[in-house]
């Protein structure tokens, strides 16, 4: 027990010390290709910090344990809008821009609807992880072409004080954070995972708590850097484009590698859990555009109140969790 919770704690502090480097180097791999950072945040930061659930979604599915790749995928998002916005919004309130609620949300509410129409059945097929996938990359092939046509995809404000590093060194920063951020999330899933086994968890429910979350920490670790750091855009595109390439994506993995029938908990519970709670953000995020005086400008729409009811939220998951497994 005592060496998982060493590496538990070695993996944290790496990762938050290579978050902050990777987000740098991101932001100004951004400037230096003339890209908007909300691009940014929806490709690469996302992809990048998506990384840890896709290996481990692999390395589940080759195992045959299903379970635990489609736990990790649904558990992650539900803990990137319950506990990675959550905290960020209490400690640095979050502005988002209309038109962000007006493309990247839509997109994510008609995924998280389309990917439960297709495990309604209880099964997750090849057939099934082929569609998410082919959806997920006219997606972002949509959101790319849309946002590089958008000049007001991102305000001067922001541009002013992205870092400035030569094209080099912006890339050597990106490539060695997005590194050490994947090795300490797979040093923290390891760690965490081994702990839960010798409590005798079931596969469905590390990949829901201990797995998700671990994953779920470079989302948590690079939302907070660019949030902290001004880049309010790619804090929120950071969780909009996590929780796409967690759908379509990681959950597609299992289904194409091992398909599974799945646990009906999974779909009454973990999946209508992910659901409200993406419906709650953004019900309350065009609730707070529509009463705004000025459609145009940023408000700060994820606050601190928001933060504090996305964390009760997400607390409430883990009971649940705790009264059903």
């Amino acid at each position: 027990m005592l060496i998982p919770f060493i590496v538990i704690i070695i993996g944290f502090v790496v990762l938050m010390l290579s978050a902050d480097r990777f987000v740098a180097g991101s932001a100004a791999v951004a400037e230096n290709m003339g890209m908007p950072p909300i691009l940014i945040g929806l490709t690469v930061v996302s992809l990048g910090t998506s990384a840890p659930e896709i290996l481990v979604s692999l390395n589940a599915a080759l195992a045959n344990e299903s379970e635990l790749a489609v736990g990790n995928a649904l558990g992650s998002n539900i803990a990137n809008i319950g506990l990675v916005l959550g905290v960020t919004a209490l400690f640095c309130p979050l502005p988002v821009l209309p038109s962000l609620l007006k493309r990247e949300l839509p997109i994510l509410l008609a995924a998280t609807f389309f990917g439960g129409f297709l495990i309604m059945d209880n099964h997750l097929g090849r057939s099934d992880g082929l569609i998410l996938l082919g959806a997920l990359i006219l997606i972002m092939a949509k959101l790319i072409h849309s946002q590089s046509r958008d000049p007001n995809a991102a305000n001067e404000a922001e541009l002013e004080d992205l870092p400035h590093m030569p094209h080099k060194k912006a890339w050597m920063n990106f490539a060695l954070g997005l590194l050490f951020l994947i090795l300490s999330a797979r040093a923290l899933v390891w760690g965490a995972t081994e702990m839960a086994t010798l409590l005798g968890l079931s596969t469905l429910i590390i990949g829901l708590t201990i797995v998700a979350v671990g994953t779920s920490l470079p989302e948590l670790a690079a939302t907070m850097a660019c949030a902290l750091k001004g880049h309010n855009e790619i804090a929120i595109g950071n969780v909009v484009g996590s929780n796409l390439f967690n759908l379509m994506a990681v959950m597609a993995i299992p289904g194409i590698i091992s398909p599974t029938i799945l646990a009906e908990q999974v779909l009454l519970r973990d999946y209508a859990t992910m659901a409200i709670l993406t419906v709650f953000l953004a019900c309350t995020l065009y609730a707070s555009m529509y009463a705004g005086r000025n459609k145009t400008a940023p408000v700060h729409k994820v606050g601190r109140t928001m933060g504090s009811l996305l964390i009760g939220l997400y607390g409430m998951y883990y009971y649940w969790l705790f009264i059903t497994h």
